[in-house]
């Protein structure tokens, strides 16, 4: 049986090489942490200036920084003459399976980034989207939040917000309001032109420009149809529609004009 001798000798070209790679890929990895951080908080101050939403800073600030951190860590490890390329490829398989069993979130998530940053609407605006209305109370990162007008609280994911159609009623600061108000035929349609523009002109709410509209706007089955526009601060728009609708039903028939029912001649041969 022969006998093993160990000579360091034979080893040193090889501990030598290890050695060196070890100190750079420690000096690799201490500098990249380093600037890692430099580069995260630089980041977060440049977001925070160009006042993204504050709740997706701290995220995207740590997403940063751990892409950053993975991207030091490999390149040290490469230093060391571990073989990456299967690492980065199993790293890349992994990365699909889970992007494809968790797709919805990630669509949510992706949602709520593209509404923190375009901010298509804003917390207290009142929206109507995905089939649901309301005031919005909190935009999260997969979830926006909606509170109805009687108090129920509406969820809906991020994805879809962010990819269909939505309505912002709070978007401009003018909001222009509309009555349909029907006279009975005969009745006197220029009086009723100038009774409608009286009414609306004694409220202050209501702008002066643009001008109130006041027209016949159809000839109907029962009624003639008056069209009535007018332009109200968005505050003011529910006070004034409901609050004019009290209005016109009380003075109308003060002033000799009526509201026809539908009505329908039946002619009976014998």
């Amino acid at each position: 049986m022969e006998n093993f001798t160990f000579n360091l000798s034979n080893y040193k070209p090889l501990l030598v090489e290890y050695g060196t790679n070890l100190a750079f890929a420690i000096i690799v990895l201490i500098v990249g942490l380093w600037i890692t951080g430099i580069i995260t908080r630089s980041s977060k101050k440049a977001m925070l200036k160009s006042k993204i939403d504050e709740s997706l800073v701290p995220f995207l600030s740590s997403l940063i920084s751990s892409l950053l951190k993975i991207l030091v860590v490999i390149s040290a490890l490469g230093m060391l003459g571990v073989e990456m390329t299967s690492f980065i490829a199993l790293l890349g398989a992994a990365g699909l399976a889970v992007g494809m069993a968790l797709s919805g979130t990630l669509q949510n998530f992706a949602g709520g980034v593209m509404l923190l940053v375009f901010k298509p609407f804003k917390v207290g605006d009142y929206i109507e989207a995905q089939g649901h209305s309301g005031t919005v109370t909190n935009i999260q990162i997969f979830n926006t939040i909606l509170t109805t007008p009687d108090n129920k609280v509406i969820i809906i994911p991020n994805g879809g917000l962010s990819t269909n159609s939505m309505v912002n009623y709070s978007e401009e600061k003018t909001r222009r309001v509309e009555w349909n108000v029907g006279i009975s035929y005969g009745d006197d349609a220029g009086k009723a032109q100038e009774v409608l523009k009286k009414i609306v002109a004694e409220d202050s709410r209501i702008l002066k420009d643009p001008a109130p509209f006041v027209e016949i706007g159809e000839l109907g089955d029962s009624a003639v149809v008056m069209k009535v526009r007018v332009w109200v601060n968005g505050a003011d728009y529910w006070d004034v529609l409901f609050e004019t609708n009290k209005k016109i039903y009380e003075v109308l028939p003060k002033e000799g004009l009526s509201f026809p029912f539908p009505q329908m001649d039946v002619h009976l041969d014998k």
